[in-house]
């Protein structure tokens, strides 16, 4: 008997699965470079150029690569750039990981915003040919790529967390050190806490197999979506070849797209979601981990927010169906408010174990909610520029990133969490802003109950699908056996 599934469900999968293999690498380095190469701040200052290469690249590049190339080989090409930053590792300076940094920057908007792009259309052609409502599937389909992409926490921190067991050496840890751990961390005490042999130098050979285990699981990522994603905007793309193309108008299509004040107001939430990830990779893994109890466990940590992302990412992607946006936003911020304040107060101690897991897991569960989500709502609000608004998305959210790695070297920990805090709160009600202008817009013309519109019910019959989409949908769905390659090549 043979398994059969939806041509669109295949290319999520393909594109979920690539993503897993390509972030098992990049997430593995992510999280250990402020304690790996913390001399001279250079793991945070190539987290910090990373982001910073991000944001140029998402005001110009997405848009034109996706309309000339296509989703597929934008996908393709931007994961190539990831690779590189995974072969800069071996030789750790400020020589080899600062220019690869610059690179994958580069294409790291055009990445991420031919994969919301793809996701989008893989969940209009589906909802269209099923009569199914295409918000629903595209949530869906976000909640399946998360869940599969956020296991990469897991694995390629387990893989740096076993590396380091076995090469580490026992914590030297005094009273002395841990008064300067946890939220009295600061960037002046670096001096003092570097006496804690949790920051031990690890070997060249041990740099060289993580470096080399990282880069070969990369470059797996980008063979599988390279052969087996489908093409699926490949008319688009001709299209676009045929006619005459204003290139300056496509290259500004990122700022031309901050016209609609609806996206305006939902920059700070966006930025939002790159200082909360930036904090627990960049601030909470050093100030908290690896100071009290060793860079050893710093990968055991992470992998509790990975596995609670993944495992949430679906649940939500799920639940927003019954619930609907608004309610999910509103317990991930109750969750980041509740774990932020417990932070400021908390003084981590080693006999403390199982706290540090703690953490990490509830963060994990908002950042399911604010990834899929926010991701969703993009989709949803700016179906008709759609490559242009997952840009502004990725150019906020890298604003985000940047800024909370270029202060990581100057600010106390308490500071940043009162940032933290600000910036969660000023984004909410700028997004509540935006649930309001929708309302008044589109659910006043047929009275809704408060039920339906919290589940954003008021918004399902008003929406206008692009004719790209609508041309789409009506293709036939192709299915895919999912069968052995000796089988297909026999039939080939």
């Amino acid at each position: 008997m043979m398994l059969k599934i939806e041509r669109t469900t295949k290319n999520v999968l393909i594109v979920s699965f690539g993503f897993l293999l390509l972030f098992t690498a990049f997430g593995g380095l992510q999280s250990i470079q402020s304690s790996l190469n913390s001399d001279q701040g250079l793991g945070l200052a190539s987290l910090s150029v990373i982001y910073a290469a991000l944001i140029l690249s998402s005001m110009f590049l997405p848009p034109l690569m996706i309309k000339y190339l296509g989703c597929k080989w934008t996908i393709v090409i931007s994961m190539c750039c990831y690779v590189t930053f995974s072969i800069g590792n071996f030789y750790p300076s400020w020589y080899t990981l600062i220019p690869t940094a610059i690179i994958l920057g580069t294409g790291g908007a055009p990445l991420w915003s031919a994969k919301c792009t793809y996701l989008t259309i893989c969940g209009y052609q589906f909802a269209k040919k099923h009569s199914k409502i295409g918000e629903n599937v595209v949530n869906h389909y976000f909640g399946i790529f998360f869940l599969v992409f956020q296991s990469s926490a897991v694995w390629g921190n387990l893989l740096s967390s076993l590396i380091f067991q076995y090469s580490s050496k026992k914590a030297n840890i005094t009273d002395e050190i841990l008064a300067y751990c946890g939220p009295n961390n600061c960037p002046q005490h670096d001096s003092k806490v570097s006496q804690n042999v949790t920051s031990v130098h690890h070997s060249m050979a041990v740099i060289h197999t993580l470096s080399a285990i990282y880069t070969g699981i990369g470059i797996g990522g980008v063979l599988l979506v390279a052969f087996f994603l489908d093409h699926l905007d490949k008319k688009e793309v001709q299209d676009f070849k045929q006619k005459e193309i204003k290139v300056l108008a496509v290259l500004v299509a990122t700022f031309t797209q901050l016209k609609d004040k609806r996206q305006c107001l939902l920059i700070v939430m966006t930025m939002y979601s790159g200082f909360e990830q930036g904090f627990l990779a960049g601030d909470y893994t050093k100030a908290y981990v690896t100071c009290t109890i060793g860079i050893q466990f710093v990968g055991y940590v992470m992998i509790c927010f990975g596995a609670s992302n993944s495992i949430f990412s679906v649940i939500f992607g799920k639940m927003s169906k019954y619930t609907g946006r608004m309610p999910l936003f509103a317990f991930a911020t109750i969750t980041n408010l509740a774990s932020i304040m417990a932070l400021f107060l908390w003084n981590p101690r080693p006999e403390q174990m199982p706290v540090f897991f703690v953490f990490p897991s509830l963060w994990g569960m908002a950042d399911a909610i604010w990834q899929t989500q926010t991701n969703a709502l993009y989709g949803v609000l700016f179906l008709n520029n759609k490559e242009a608004a997952f840009a502004n998305y990725r150019l906020w959210e890298s604003v985000g990133f940047v800024t909370a790695f270029a202060y990581a070297n100057f600010l106390c920990i308490e500071i940043k969490l009162i940032i933290l805090v600000v910036v969660l709160l000023l984004g909410m009600i700028m997004y509540g802003t935006v649930e309001y202008i929708e309302y008044v817009q589109h659910g006043s013309e047929n009275p809704h109950t408060i039920s339906q519109i919290l589940r954003g019910e008021h918004l399902k019959t008003t929406k206008e699908k692009p004719n790209e989409l609508e041309e789409e949908g009506k293709e036939e769905t192709e299915t895919t056996d999912v069968k052995s390659v000796d089988e297909n090549n026999a039939e080939t």
